[in-house]
């Protein structure tokens, strides 16, 4: 492949064009390799704090409808907090997910491909069990 560049006077000058540097292999992974992982520190562990608040918000919710049963309160607003309760560990349970995913699953390509299939199955089976309530 060439490229063609014009010159100031007009004249056109061929160059043989950059080749595309060589496709890089898949690293085939250190089993001996310690990270974070393996080391007990989570994927969500830089958004504990985070993740504390957001959990103590949906307790708050909790006893928010164990405080409308109480008061006699009407189905359908009772119905709606339990919605923005359930809307609130799903959002929860992604979150913890997609953290997962960076965090366990990238560690696991340290130790190669065996490892990633395990992570990643686990993961698909947290999504499974997630999708079914």
């Amino acid at each position: 492949m060439t490229t063609t560049d014009a010159g100031t006077d007009g004249t056109t000058e061929t160059a043989p064009a950059t080749p595309a540097p060589a496709p890089k292999t898949a690293p085939q992974g250190d089993p001996n390799a310690v990270t974070d992982h393996d080391r007990g520190i989570h994927g969500y562990a830089h958004q504990k704090d985070a993740h504390l608040k957001r959990l103590r918000r949906i307790e708050g919710q909790i006893r928010g409808l164990q405080r409308m049963l109480e008061e006699d309160v009407y189905c359908i607003d009772i119905l709606t907090q339990v919605s923005a309760s359930t809307k609130g560990l799903q959002s929860f349970g992604l979150q913890l997910l997609e953290e997962h995913l960076r965090h366990c699953v990238a560690d696991a390509a340290v130790h190669g491909p065996e490892a990633i299939d395990a992570k990643v199955q686990e993961a698909t089976k947290a999504i499974e069990r997630m999708l079914r309530t």
